[in-house]
């Protein structure tokens, strides 16, 4: 991966693919990146995105508009964090078996986390929270969509992904950002269907697309929420 720059349009360039065209995606953080066919050079890179420069301006503009909306939480009872879709209240306990506990339709955090080891402890325990209580869903999740697109998923695991929701090695391990946890049960499954996929196309190609919606007919719906909503999947 390299960083370069056109004019204004700074860019991270990606491995070449296989694909026939060029992938330009405006992530999750702002970043611009680019995936080009492995027959082109960086210079050719370099003359696709000034090509593009217009349809780049629009989507990073868009994307600005939709994270002035992203949500700051703050480690005091009563604000609100969300698991699978729903709005859980936090409520910060003097004692409990564990740091974090989803019990009685609250988040029940430990006061002394917070105290402590101040707003990185408590995010951390958040994290692991996610983690742990994701993985078997996601598992149970992989493997139900797994049949309905015709293949074998390998390894399974959820982490911190940085600027992406998901990936999918080229070995079949697919990757989930602790994040995702926080979606509806719909948007994952979306997340799940489309790594999936890729088993099939690397690329996001028409063809690519297809496999998509064999499987989730409306997931354009999906993907939609996710552009619009995702930045409120976050603490």
């Amino acid at each position: 991966m390299q960083l370069r720059q056109v004019r204004d349009i700074e860019y991270r360039l990606l491995p070449g693919s296989d694909r026939q065209t060029t992938d330009i995606v405006i992530e999750r953080d702002g970043i611009i990146t680019v995936r080009p066919p492995k027959r082109m050079s960086p210079e050719q890179v370099d003359e696709t995105v000034l090509a593009k420069r217009m349809w780049i301006y629009r989507n990073l503009a868009e994307w600005r508009d939709l994270n002035a909306t992203r949500v700051t939480r703050e480690w005091v009872s009563g604000e609100t964090f969300l698991y699978l879709g729903s709005c859980y209240r936090l409520q910060l306990v003097a004692e409990q078996e564990g740091p974090l506990k989803l019990k009685d339709g609250r988040f029940c955090l430990r006061r002394e986390v917070v105290e402590r080891g101040g707003q990185d402890a408590a995010h951390k325990v958040f994290e692991t929270f996610y983690k742990t209580k994701g993985l078997p869903r996601i598992q149970k999740r992989v493997a139900y969509f797994a049949a309905k697109v015709g293949v074998t998923a390998g390894d399974i695991q959820i982490k911190d992904l940085g600027y992406r929701w998901a990936s999918c090695t080229k070995r079949g391990d697919l990757h989930f950002h602790w994040k995702c946890l926080m979606a509806p049960l719909t948007i994952i499954d979306y997340i799940i269907v489309h790594e999936l996929c890729h088993m099939h196309h690397r690329d996001h190609s028409d063809a690519f697309w297809n496999e998509v919606d064999k499987v989730l007919p409306d997931y354009r719906e999906r993907k939609e929420w996710l552009r619009v909503r995702g930045a409120e999947l976050d603490i």
